[in-house]
């Protein structure tokens, strides 16, 4: 490094032996460029101050000896940018329902080859689109091979407008179909979602007030900020409504994602993954290797702020009373799968009820303290045979009652805020039964977003007394439980725990929040984790006025898998509830959800495929329907083998399509009615089981 002497002359040298310099050590010569900079010293003597990009002082003085004149190391100039390269053609911009695209065109294309490049750019086929020049749907375009874009005067950089157009509906029918197919993102399959999703969807939703004759100021067709309409998702408004309305519809929800600006163009609802992503080719895979690719993200327990169901109602008190006569007679909690049908929750914005028609008792094994669920080989049948009834399986119900007082029929309140509402086993159940019947939703990638599903707890309330408490899991809990990532607690119901990471499976790290006795809010490690992060209350009702999808019965046909109690189904029970229930109208006797199950399901003579008829009857109650299918051959067996079972059934000949021979085949044969084997006339006890005839 070369060093400047003291004495060496400068522009601007001082002569008092060296150059003038201020506080940083810099000579200061005015007029002399230090690298890209202009030091520049005042002439008061005061420290100078060198513009952005000057050199640092060191390397000033090192390169002191290469400055001999003003401006010697000016930098190169930069080379002139390079030409943009003209476009091919003009841009043509086309907005449609699903969005706006960018079309290019040639100078000289005519109009029907431009109108093919915007068929093929959003997907139509054929021409079921048009296209025109203004929005309001003046000007339009049509196919023409002898004009060009030129002469409709259509530039770079216009803007055209596409609507989709549809052979029969009005427009507001094309509006709503075009809003569906926008609010569905992009790559989500086609999906066919409940009806009263569908109905839901169509629906304004808004809450409409009336005009206060305090604070509104306005005339009668007037609106201002005290009636003018509500959103379904008005958190104020559904706060103040008796009782209070914790969760907003699913619905509703919706709405506030679809609303705005972008109207929900890039709303997609994607479920919770805890598992590793496959695919990821760049490491060896879990436990020899993970990244942040294909590592599911941690999760943080929060409220949720929706439900997808907000009200169970059961038809009548005697669906209840009948799934809690097992538990009367024998003290051992029981289960039951709850059939019905989703209808509009008119108490909410856009709410949804499950409304109970029918409990199916599956097998089990049940005690005071327990339940055991076993496999169902007719649990398809019954869902098939609720399909034709124009039911489906809308959730789950289950005692858990303890007696506390014979005498007076009480019943000890054992689940509230001290305890709990739901076990971690429960909660594990329910987002287990969830999982298995999605909700199907268009706005979700995967084609489904939670569940409807629904779990009632038949338990004992304040006053002691037997209440129905509605419950549904979180979306969170059903990602946990789907995953395999929660276990209960052995020692205490109320405590859920998540699992750590082993070899075998990766495990996401999961949160809550909670308050500390500080009053701070505090994140914990859901180990263990307090379950009423994962449950959402529903309000469970009777209605008023009750209503009976089907029939009602002094004295009705047995429930089915209840051989503890000593109730069967078999011929006998059958025969005996036709000698008791002498009603005129065939179809009040046949409306039994558990009597029709036992038609189909019987092993002696199954009716799967010759009843659909009468459960269209039952379903549309139709009394023409079911006397035509009454003379059918299937009936006509039926009766014969209620006859024979022993039972003096009053009234049969009048029911049946055989006339008298049922009674001549009474008379020649007889059932067992521990073994149903048919005997001879003239025998006391039974060839198949050798058990007496009485």
């Amino acid at each position: 490094m070369l060093q400047v002497p003291a004495r060496s002359w400068y522009p601007g040298d001082t002569g008092q032996g060296g150059p003038r310099r201020g506080r940083s050590g810099v000579p200061q010569v005015p007029g002399v460029t230090w690298g890209s900079s202009r030091v520049v010293s005042p002439p008061w003597g005061r420290e100078s101050r060198a513009l952005p990009g000057a050199i640092p002082p060191a390397a000033r003085r090192s390169h002191s000896h290469h400055v001999r004149g003003r401006g010697l190391n000016k930098a190169p100039p930069e080379p002139p940018p390079a030409p943009i390269p003209p476009l091919e053609g003009p841009i043509i911009r086309v907005q449609s329902p699903e969005g706006v695209k960018r079309i290019t065109a040639t100078k000289r294309e005519t109009v029907a080859t431009f109108l093919k490049k915007v068929a093929k750019e959003f997907g139509f086929t054929n021409n079921g689109f048009s296209v025109y020049t203004n929005r309001n749907r003046t000007g339009e375009i049509t196919a023409s091979q002898n004009k060009s874009l030129n002469l409709l005067k259509i530039k770079h950089g216009d803007m055209l407008f596409l609507y989709p157009s549809s052979p029969a509906g009005s427009s507001s029918e094309i509006m709503d179909t075009s809003v569906s197919q926008s609010l569905r993102p992009v790559g989500a399959p086609q999906v066919v979602e409940d009806e009263i999703d569908q109905y839901l969807s169509k629906q304004d939703g808004k809450i409409y007030r009336n005009r206060d004759p305090q604070l509104c100021r306005h005339g009668p067709l007037g609106k201002c900020v005290h009636c003018v309409p509500l959103e379904p998702f008005d958190e104020d408004y559904l706060n103040h409504l008796d009782p209070p309305v914790k969760h907003m519809s699913f619905h509703a929800y919706i709405r506030k994602l679809t609303g705005g600006a972008d109207k929900g163009k890039f709303v997609a609802l994607e479920n919770i993954s805890c598992k590793i992503k496959s695919g990821c080719e760049g490491h060896p895979p879990w436990p020899e290797g993970i990244c942040t690719k294909c590592q599911p993200s941690a999760i943080t327990l929060n409220r949720q702020k929706y439900r997808h169901v907000d009200n169970i109602m059961f038809e009548n008190h005697t669906i209840a009373d009948r799934f809690l006569d097992f538990w009367r007679k024998t003290g051992n909690q029981h289960l039951g799968y709850l059939y019905g049908r989703y209808t509009e929750h008119k108490d909410i914005p856009l709410g949804i009820r499950a409304e109970v028609a029918a409990i199916y008792e599956p097998p089990q094994i049940g005690t005071q303290n327990s339940l055991e669920i076993l496999e169902d080989p007719k649990a398809e049948v019954v869902d098939e045979i609720a399909a034709k009834l124009g039911l489906r399986k809308v959730g789950w119900i289950f005692t858990d009652l303890v007696s506390e007082d014979t005498r007076k029929g009480t019943v000890r309140y054992s689940r509230n805020k001290d305890t709990y509402y739901l076990s971690a086993e429960e909660c594990i159940t329910a987002g287990n039964f969830q999982n298995q019947h999605p909700n199907i939703c268009r706005l979700s990638p995967d084609g489904h977003f939670g569940s409807k599903f629904v779990t009632v707890v038949a338990t004992g309330g304040p006053d002691n007394q037997v209440h129905f408490e509605g419950y549904q899991v979180s979306n969170q809990c059903m990602a946990l439980v789907r995953d395999e990532c929660l276990l209960p607690c052995r020692d205490a119901p109320e405590l859920g725990y998540a699992k750590e990471s082993s070899s075998e499976q990766y495990v996401p790290d999961v949160f809550y929040k909670d308050i500390d006795k500080f009053g701070n809010e505090i994140t914990q490690l859901a180990r263990p984790l307090p379950v009423e992060y994962l449950i959402i209350d529903i309000t469970t009702t009777f209605p008023k006025d009750p209503v009976y999808t089907f029939s009602i019965s002094q004295n009705p046909f047995p429930i089915e898998n209840r051989d503890v109690l000593g109730e069967t189904q078999d011929f006998h029970s059958l025969a005996t509830y036709l000698s008791q229930n002498t009603s005129s109208v065939f179809l009040d006797i046949i409306s039994d959800f558990h009597l029709l199950l036992f038609l189909v399901t019987n092993e002696v003579m199954p009716l799967r495929d010759s009843i659909s008829l009468l459960l269209e009857a039952v379903r549309t109650k139709n009394e023409e329907l079911a006397q035509t299918w009454k003379k059918s051959e299937q009936w006509a067996t039926i009766e014969q083998l209620c006859s024979t079972v022993g039972v003096q059934i009053s009234g049969l000949q009048e029911y049946g399509a055989m006339g008298g021979s049922t009674h001549a085949v009474s008379a020649a044969m007889w059932a067992c009615q521990h073994c149903t084997f048919m005997n001879q006339p003239g025998t006391d006890h039974c060839e198949m089981c050798s058990l007496p005839r009485t």
